[in-house]
C-alpha cells in the first residue's frame, strides 16, 4: 500500500493499493500532480494524486525493482531492478527509451545529477557507476515532436559509463551527487560511507 500524507497536521488523505506485493520506492513530479512507485511485481505505475488513480503502468523489468525516480526536466524516469538492468522511461509516451548494462548484482539506487547530464547508480557489485546520457538527450530533444521516429531512434548507445568506482568491499546500497561540486557519496555493506571525487575523465576514492 501507498499512503499519501498532509504531514502538517498528521492526516493521511489516500491510500493506493493496486501494487500486488512490496512497494520499494515512490518519487513525486516536480511541477505536476503526480508521482511514481515500484516494487516487487516488476511494474512501475504513475500516479494523478488529485483524480485518485494508476493512469498507466510501465513493463518490462524482469525483477524486483528497487528505486524509481523522475528527471527533473525532461518527461523521463530511471528504474533499478534485481534484473542488474537500470532502465530509462520516457512517461510521456510511455515508452522504454535505454536499457543500461553492466552492473553484475542486483541494482541498488539511481539517481540523475541535478545539472549535467549523468546519471549515478549503485549495486551489490560492490561498485558505484556513473553514466552519461547526454547523447540520448540530444536525440530526445530533435525527435521530441516526431512520432515516428521516436519509437525508432534508440539503439541502446546512446548513454555511456564514464566512471567506474570500486572500493567497497560489499555491496552498496546506496550513492548520491553532491549538488554543485564534483562529489559522490556512497554507502554499503561494509559499513562504510565512501566520498567520491569526479573530474574530467576521472574518478578517485577522496576519503
Amino acid at each position: 500500500i501507498i499512503q499519501l500524507f498532509d504531514y502538517r497536521v498528521g492526516v493521511i488523505i489516500e491510500k493506493f493499493s493496486d501494487h500486488e506485493g512490496p512497494v520499494r520506492s515512490v518519487d513525486f513530479h516536480r511541477t505536476q500532480p503526480l508521482f511514481t512507485s515500484a516494487g516487487d511485481d516488476q511494474k512501475i505505475r504513475v500516479w494523478d494524486y488529485n483524480k485518485k488513480k494508476c493512469l498507466f503502468i510501465l513493463s518490462g523489468h524482469i525483477d524486483y525493482i528497487r528505486m524509481v525516480k523522475f528527471h527533473h526536466e525532461l518527461p523521463w524516469i530511471i528504474s533499478t531492478s534485481d534484473d542488474q538492468t537500470i532502465r530509462l522511461w520516457n512517461w510521456q509516451n510511455r515508452s522504454n527509451i535505454a536499457v543500461l548494462t553492466g552492473h553484475t548484482h542486483y541494482v541498488m539506487s539511481a539517481e540523475f545529477h541535478p545539472e549535467d547530464n549523468l546519471i549515478l547508480s549503485s549495486s551489490l557489485d560492490n561498485k558505484v557507476y556513473v553514466w552519461d546520457y547526454s547523447e540520448l538527450k540530444e536525440k530526445h530533444q530533435k525527435y521530441a515532436g516526431d512520432s515516428k521516429k521516436n519509437d525508432l531512434m534508440y539503439t541502446g548507445t546512446e548513454v555511456e559509463v564514464k566512471h567506474i568506482c570500486e572500493g567497497h568491499e560489499k555491496g552498496v546500497n546506496f550513492a548520491c551527487f553532491h549538488p554543485s561540486r564534483g562529489l559522490i557519496a556512497s554507502g554499503a555493506d561494509d559499513k562504510l560511507i565512501k566520498l567520491w571525487r569526479m573530474s574530467g575523465s576521472r574518478a578517485w576514492e577522496l576519503d
